[in-house]
């Protein structure tokens, strides 16, 4: 870590051997014998941490500090500054210069401490760990004028298309890599042959998903065809296959001893509906009480993934349940509310809350809140459920989807007998 004082007035020098075991990766501290501590104290700043780290294959610099209204304001205000829900904290895209940018921003108003300024490159590993003795030419650097203008009109452009908020966001951060990546270029100059380059010298070269290569394409694709009015033929550039993973499975004594271990009320009732009904995490926390329609046995979930609504229906086990969470909570709005009435309950917390019901169990997988509706599907495949009610009832588009359920069925294979018993 290393800790940088901003106000001029503070001169510097390098840490001595002497603080080495302490401060191993301390590359600045004021002058003087003084402790961090006091040396806090006398500039009487508030501190500001740098993490390097990688948000939606892109990396990043994040930026975390205790609650100060000065330096809150200062986020809000400027524009290459942006906040992340998934990652709870501001942050910005790294470029070369990225540490005098900072100090120039936080100049005379706060102290930074990086931590990993020691490494000049990040090693993005990706989940195909594609192998290739491509070696990244290029850094990205800041946005031009132009490539800010042009990406804020793809946003409009997405916000009028109803697009949701979670897609605008992953476009255009995928779109301004690629404008990063030709800073120096017009917009209105690049072409198809640099499509191919920066998919071999950035994506490639760093070897980045699979997932986020299709993502790139598919926002630079739109982006040209919208905004610049031209059709680019991104079928030019290689799509990768993307891996056929079989979803992950809890089985029903794992799901029970799960729900069982849970015994806060509030978050027992949210764990058993994401089984109960198969939903994924957002639909579950923008529930509201009139989305239960208790005479009918029905969940109704209002405009899920693709901006569709379906429903799902209520055993009197789980609306049992969830009368005593209501004679226990009395929740206002959201059918589960976070600690200020009203508002919707954080989606970081109800995975804290799973992780913690998973340390009391004997169930030693990495399990995730989607693993619970991933298992509810298999389940009702398992119970004889037909296939078609299963896509209904988990809002896919596609039956093909859903047949993904039948590989991980155990109810077929049972029923199989290897020729390895017969010998």
């Amino acid at each position: 870590m290393g800790l940088c004082g901003l106000n001029p007035a503070y001169p510097y020098r390098k840490t001595s051997p002497n603080h080495k075991n302490i401060y191993p990766n301390i590359l600045q501290i004021v002058a003087g014998l003084c402790s961090i501590s006091q040396y806090l104290s006398l500039m009487n700043l508030p501190v500001i941490k740098l993490k390097v780290a990688l948000h939606k294959s892109i990396k990043v610099v994040q930026i975390y500090f205790e609650k100060n209204q000065a330096v809150l304001e200062l986020m809000r205000t400027n524009k290459d500054l942006r906040w992340s829900q998934t990652m709870r904290c501001w942050y910005l895209p790294y470029v070369n210069n990225i540490k005098q940018t900072l100090l120039q921003l936080f100049k005379g108003k706060a102290l930074l401490e990086f931590e990993n300024t020691q490494s000049q490159t990040v090693t993005i590993a990706s989940p195909q760990n594609i192998k290739t003795n491509l070696k990244p030419t290029h850094q990205l650097q800041t946005l031009s004028d132009e490539a800010i203008k042009k990406t804020g009109q793809f946003a409009n452009w997405l916000r009028s298309k109803r697009y949701s908020e979670s897609t605008i966001g992953t476009y255009t951060d995928a779109l301004k890599t690629f404008l990063r990546f030709y800073s120096t270029k017009p917009v209105t100059e690049i072409n198809n042959d640099d499509v191919i380059t920066f998919n071999n010298n950035y994506i490639i070269a760093n070897n980045l998903s699979a997932s986020y290569q299709n993502q790139v394409v598919n926002a630079i694709k739109l982006f040209f065809k919208t905004i610049e009015l031209k059709s680019m033929e991104t079928e030019l550039v290689h799509r990768p296959k993307r891996p056929k993973l079989l979803p992950n499975v809890l089985s029903k004594d794992d799901v029970k001893e799960l729900l069982d271990k849970t015994t806060n009320l509030k978050h027992k009732a949210m764990l058993s509906l994401i089984y109960a009904c198969g939903l994924r995490c957002g639909e579950l926390l923008r529930l509201k009480f009139e989305h239960i329609d208790a005479k009918r046995n029905l969940l109704i979930i209002k405009q899920s993934k693709g901006r569709k609504d379906r429903i799902a229906p209520l055993s009197i086990k789980i609306l049992n349940l969830f009368t005593e969470y209501y004679k226990a909570y009395r929740p206002k709005v959201y059918l589960f509310e976070g600690q200020i009435r009203a508002t919707m309950y954080d989606e970081r917390s109800l995975q804290l809350v799973l992780k913690t019901s998973l340390l009391k169990t004997k169930i030693n997988k990495p399990v995730t809140l989607h693993w619970l509706r991933h298992s509810y599907a298999t389940h009702l495949l398992e119970n004889g459920t037909d296939l078609r009610y299963i896509q209904e009832l988990l809002g896919h588009s596609s039956s093909k989807t859903t047949e993904i359920y039948t590989h991980v069925s155990n109810k077929s294979l049972q029923n199989i007998t290897s020729p390895f018993d017969y010998l």
